[in-house]
């Protein structure tokens, strides 16, 4: 069986990992666009469900938490034993002590029902900065053990890696779909045509625009995000656990004195691939207002990524026609809910049906 995966950012990359694994012949079609979201995507993982969960999408998020650790085992054994995942943990930073409590318990309502939650840890005033040198010395916080950090990159270079070693080939080019009476027969890309059992189209925010001419509506459209990469010199952050403000901006170290922060949320903004003054405003003043150690740091890049984000908050998984599979619409949560989410898609692909792709998503 052919299958042609259209897009290789981290879902795209799941699902022709996951098919080429099962034996099918997989093709991937990628064309390249700047801002591809999962380039720029910060890489929290949280174990749970968060603000960003749509309503009715919850036990999609359980789900997704643990296929993690699953597509992680099936990566190692297939020689990519590290996919660019840790699992640091993560604070939640406040102001206001007296709110801990409260939160805390929530949280721990939840662990019985997934020990990946971790250990939940009330933080004293002063304690998240122990933890996390650079943040000011007057804030309390929320320590969630599971909370992970993932590098998209370096874990969607991983499954191509994976699925190129099950047979998998790439190809760069623009892709269009291909179609004969009610069914999707493969993709033309440069003027060539390609055939196949099914195409999987998991490009993002780039989605609605792949399938608007076979008619198809996917209600996404992109979100520009704007995220900053700062250098610590001389400082090992490779064990800093992942800040969380109770204004939804936030802060992740990984190895080698690298912080990551923002981010911004830009509707309306198109395919418009530019930093903004008022963007990197915004997120160098909110990390500098929690974090004044990072003054010092060097600002390395600016990224911009443009979130699939889809009109309700539910990933989009669906196969609207013959031989043709969507999976896309997860917002600012890509690099959390992908291992679900093209699993789904490459089921669909091979004609087996998902009770979570039906209730969970549309």
């Amino acid at each position: 069986m052919r299958v042609i995966v259209v897009g290789d950012g981290i879902v795209g990359a799941v699902a022709g990992y996951r098919l080429a694994a099962e034996g099918a012949e997989v093709l991937f079609v990628d064309a390249g666009h700047a801002g591809q979201a999962t380039a720029a995507g910060a890489g929290i993982v949280f174990p749970w469900p968060v603000g960003g969960a749509g309503a009715g999408a919850e036990e999609f998020w359980w789900a997704a938490a643990a296929q993690y650790p699953v597509l992680l085992s099936q990566l190692e054994r297939d020689g990519e034993p590290h996919a660019g995942f840790d699992r640091v943990g993560g604070i939640t930073i406040t102001e206001d002590e007296s709110v801990l409590p409260a939160a805390a318990s929530m949280i721990r309502s939840i662990q019985e029902r997934d020990r990946l939650v971790g250990d939940v840890e009330v933080l004293r005033v002063g304690e998240p900065a122990q933890r996390f040198p650079a943040l000011r010395d007057d804030l309390a916080g929320l320590f969630v053990g599971g909370v992970g950090r993932v590098d998209g990159q370096v874990m969607r270079d991983s499954l191509l890696r994976a699925a190129e070693r099950h047979g998998a080939r790439r190809i760069s080019g623009h892709a269009r779909l291909s179609r004969a009476l009610s069914r999707v027969t493969g993709v033309e890309v440069d003027g060539e045509v390609i055939g196949a059992h099914a195409v999987v189209v998991a490009a993002g925010a780039w989605t609605a625009s792949l399938c608007e001419p076979l008619g198809i509506d996917v209600p996404v459209a992109p979100q520009r995000g704007q995220i900053a990469h700062l250098r610590l010199s001389g400082v090992d952050t490779s064990d800093w656990p992942v800040i969380r403000t109770t204004r939804d901006h936030y802060l992740l170290a990984f190895p080698g004195g690298k912080i990551v922060v923002g981010a911004t949320r830009e509707p309306g903004t198109g395919f418009d691939h530019r930093q903004t003054a008022g963007g990197v405003h915004k997120i160098l003043s909110d990390a500098l207002g929690v974090a004044p150690g990072l003054a010092d740091a060097t600002l390395e890049e600016v990224r911009i990524g443009f979130r699939p984000l889809s009109s309700d908050n539910r990933p989009v998984i669906d196969s609207p026609m013959d031989g043709l599979v969507i999976a896309t619409g997860l917002g600012a949560s890509g690099l959390t809910l992908a291992p679900l989410t093209g699993t789904i898609a490459a089921d669909l692909a091979l004609g087996r049906q998902s009770s979570l792709a039906s209730s969970e998503t549309r």
